[in-house]
């Protein structure tokens, strides 16, 4: 075998054997972000998606996701009134594409991120906003107690570079007393309510009756008055008829007092 072309194949498995041990090309994925490590000392310049070169032995590449993430927890917490309340809540965040360079350096990787950083920030966040109600506001007032807690936690976790997307409480669960207290006063105002809804249900059809009522009686005077006006108006005519059959057919010839007719039966 010619000895030349033994050397260039020994030299290209050497260069492709010094390939996969150094390694010195690093593939950042989409939703990705790459840490630059030159001997272990954290770098400002961050690898965006791609395929990059970096040097073997030197450089080290840390992959971080800044893509949403999700997680979910419970915490205890003490009310206004020293209600004991348990709450479910969910929040979705991302590590800030600019800043994870510097996240990595105090912090870690994400999962170190939603360890270190993340439980401890959402536990301390309710606990704040819990402490400000009262069991009964943190019902009634729930969506102004979640963008209170939301608030507390997007300044808690800017610092370190996480980005809070959006917080939810997922529920809101009491002492087994005090739920028993609260649904016992519910169902005493839904009593009230429709005791309320009766009375007047009564009160308007009363007067509904009185007002009929009113209208009957009104009618049965108007029908009283009608009665009479027609009796009056027959025994007027029925005098009239009694006049006219009486009359004898001849005009009087004298009226009252001192003053005669002429006599229209005498010649002139």
């Amino acid at each position: 075998m010619n000895p030349n072309l033994i050397r260039y194949l020994v030299t290209g498995v050497v260069v492709i054997f010094a390939f996969m041990i150094f390694n010195p090309f690093v593939m950042i994925g989409p939703g990705q972000r790459g840490v630059v490590l030159n001997f272990g000392a954290v770098q400002n310049d961050i690898l965006g998606e791609g395929l990059h070169l970096r040097i073997p032995i030197m450089q080290k590449i840390i992959v971080m996701d800044v893509r949403v993430q999700k997680g979910e927890g419970q915490g205890d917490a003490a009310s206004k009134d020293l209600q004991q309340v348990t709450t479910n809540v969910a929040i979705n965040y991302h590590l800030d594409p600019k800043r994870v360079a510097q996240t990595y350096q105090t912090v870690g990787t994400l999962e170190q991120v939603g360890e270190r950083i993340i439980l401890p920030a959402v536990q301390e966040s309710v606990k704040a906003a819990t402490a400000i109600y009262t069991a009964e506001e943190l019902v009634s007032r729930r969506q102004e107690v979640r963008d209170r807690i939301r608030s507390l936690l997007r300044e808690r976790l800017n610092h370190n570079g996480v980005i809070v997307d959006e917080f939810s409480i997922v529920n809101f669960a009491f002492s087994k007393e005090f739920s028993a207290a609260i649904e016992s006063k519910t169902t005493a105002e839904q009593l009230k309510l429709k005791a309320e809804r009766d009375l007047e249900r009564i009160r308007i059809e009363s007067e509904q009756k009185v007002t009929q009522a009113k209208a009957e009686a009104e009618s049965l005077a108007l029908q009283k008055e009608n009665v009479t006006e027609n009796l009056i108006k027959l025994r007027q005519i029925e005098m009239q008829q009694r006049a006219i059959e009486k009359w004898d057919g001849r005009l009087p010839q004298v009226t009252g007092g001192a003053t005669p007719f002429i006599d229209l039966r005498q010649g002139g």
